[in-house]
Order: structure tokens, then C-alpha cells, then sequence
């Protein structure tokens, strides 16, 4: 090797060591950290990324604020996993402590869930419309504090899934917060419930839907099912059915789920096992069935 291979060679040795060195110095001053049990140079480790990698469960029933108050069963909520534990954490995380670096795992996650809902809405009747996917809304201020509409973009990774999967769809974020409306976090059911009331509206320079037209809704937690329940009745009073729900996690209701089962931990803490089932998709269309109506409402420019 000639003298200027060897100045060359130890020149990208040189570059190299620096740019290890440059991000051992960024790490020790912004650390990585798992954003679910804070593991050390992991954005979200194998063990917290898993429970987001199970197809979507039926969850409905945990929500006590879902009913529709006029004889109509709750319409499905399906979510991928358990509001529990390191999933709890790295939502929270990425909601309310700034890590935009999950934003692509989480938005992956729900559009290949959003796959599996779709198997099942492909079996129902929707009608001749495409598939409207609605956020529900978030209030100026909690958008302006995480830099972006997050649920939006999780709306915009499940119409992308369903398209996918052969339902047409489209993200319409047509509906808003009421002025007024507290934030819901910390607030109990029935607190959420008094707060959002009549509180979802549907924009006003939004385009209505057509006259029956599909509408799944899109949330990061399903609690009390108090925000999908007043979102349901905007859309329902612009024109749409809402023929379902898909959300990242569900808040476990008292007792946890069917199946949970506590443990004791390592420190001797609790730990709960949720008998969240796994490989298993609830195919029940008739639940979902929208009924194309006669006369046919095209969309036309809110007032």
C-alpha cells in the first residue's frame, strides 16, 4: 500500500472515529431511550414494539360511554392492543413529551391493522361511496403543544391500510372541538361525558357526506368511549354512519379484560397478564351493515 492509501485509509479512520465520537456526545447529552421501559439507545425496543404487531381486537364493551342512548347496539371499536404497562408509556411519550420519533412506527402499525378492519368491512354492504376515515378532533392548543394533528396522521395511515387492502378510502378530517371543550386528559368518565356533550361539530367548510355514507373513526385510546360517542353524533347529524372505530390501545376496564390475571414481578410488583387475545380477528358484518338508501345525496359545500 503506497503512502497516499495509507494517509487515505487513515483519514476515513479518522472520520469515522469522529462521527462514533460525535454520536456518543449526542447520545450523552439527548440520550435515546426507549420511549416504553426506557431501554438505552432503542427509539422502542423488540418487547414494547410487540404488542403493537397483533391484529386489532373487538373492545367495545370495555367502553361504558359508548352507548348510543337510543336502543342502537355500540358500533365496533376495534384497537391493537391494551392501554397498559410500556404501551401506556410510549403513547403518553409520544402525545405529550415531544417523541416525534415514534410517529413512524405508530402510524405503520395502526395502517397494517387498519389492513385487518378492512377484511371486514369489505364483507359488509358500504354502499357505492368510498370509505370516509375521521379523526376525532383535537383542540388547537394540545395540536400547537405537539407540533402536528397526531391523530391525523393516524387517520391518514389507515385509509392508506384499507386502500391496501381493496376498500376505497379516504383521511377526512372534517370534524372540530366546540370552543370551550377542556382537555379530556385526566378527567374521569363522567367528567369526559359532561365535557364533550354536544362539543364535536362537524366543520363548517367541510363537504358533507353523501346521505349514508360510511365513516370510521380514528382515536389513540378508546377510555370511557365518550369522544367516539360525540363524534358518532356529528357525523350522524351531517349525514354519515359511523360503521365502526379503530384506535391504537383500549383502556382495560375495571378487572382488566376477559382473562387478566395478576402476577407477581421481579421487585415484587404486580404485573397484570390481560388474556388480550392474539390471532384472533371478531368477523361479525352484520354488526357493520350500512343499507344503501334510495335517493342518493351527493356531497355538497357545508354552510
Amino acid at each position: 500500500m503506497g503512502s497516499a492509501e495509507v494517509g487515505a485509509t487513515w483519514l476515513c479512520s479518522l472520520g469515522g472515529a469522529a462521527a462514533l465520537a460525535a454520536r456518543d456526545l449526542a447520545r450523552l447529552v439527548l440520550p435515546v431511550e426507549c420511549a416504553g421501559c426506557g431501554t438505552l439507545d432503542e427509539v422502542l425496543c423488540a418487547g414494547c414494539r410487540a404488542p403493537l404487531t397483533g391484529p386489532p381486537q373487538r373492545c367495545e364493551e370495555s367502553a361504558p360511554r359508548l352507548d348510543l342512548m337510543d336502543g342502537r347496539p355500540a358500533f365496533p371499536v376495534w384497537a391493537l392492543t391494551p392501554y397498559t404497562g410500556p404501551v401506556r408509556e410510549l403513547v403518553v411519550a409520544w402525545k405529550d413529551r415531544g417523541r416525534v420519533d415514534l410517529t413512524q412506527t405508530l402510524t405503520a402499525a395502526l395502517a397494517v391493522g387498519a389492513g385487518d378492519v378492512a377484511a371486514v368491512l369489505r364483507a359488509a354492504r358500504l354502499g357505492p361511496w368510498p370509505l370516509l376515515v375521521v379523526p376525532a378532533p383535537s383542540s388547537a392548543a394540545a395540536r400547537r403543544r405537539r407540533g402536528a394533528d397526531l391523530v391525523g396522521l393516524l387517520a391518514r395511515s389507515v385509509a392508506s391500510g384499507c386502500v391496501a387492502a381493496g376498500v376505497p378510502a379516504r383521511a377526512a378530517p372534517v370534524l372540530a372541538q366546540r370552543a370551550g371543550m377542556r382537555d379530556q386528559v385526566g378527567l374521569g368518565a363522567r367528567a369526559r361525558g359532561r365535557n364533550l356533550g354536544g362539543g364535536v361539530r362537524w366543520r363548517t367548510r367541510a363537504d358533507l357526506p353523501a346521505a349514508g355514507q360510511p365513516v370510521l373513526l380514528v382515536d389513540d385510546v378508546l377510555t370511557t368511549g365518550a369522544t367516539l360517542a360525540a363524534c358518532e353524533r356529528a357525523v350522524r347529524a351531517a349525514g354519515g354512519i359511523v360503521v365502526g372505530a379503530l384506535t391504537l390501545a383500549a383502556t382495560p376496564p375495571p378487572g382488566g379484560f376477559p382473562g387478566t390475571s395478576w402476577n407477581e414481578g421481579p421487585a415484587g410488583e404486580s404485573l397484570a397478564s390481560t388474556g388480550w387475545p392474539q390471532g384472533w380477528l371478531e368477523r361479525a358484518p352484520g354488526r357493520v351493515t350500512v343499507k344503501t338508501r334510495s335517493t342518493h345525496r351527493p356531497p355538497v359545500q357545508g354552510q
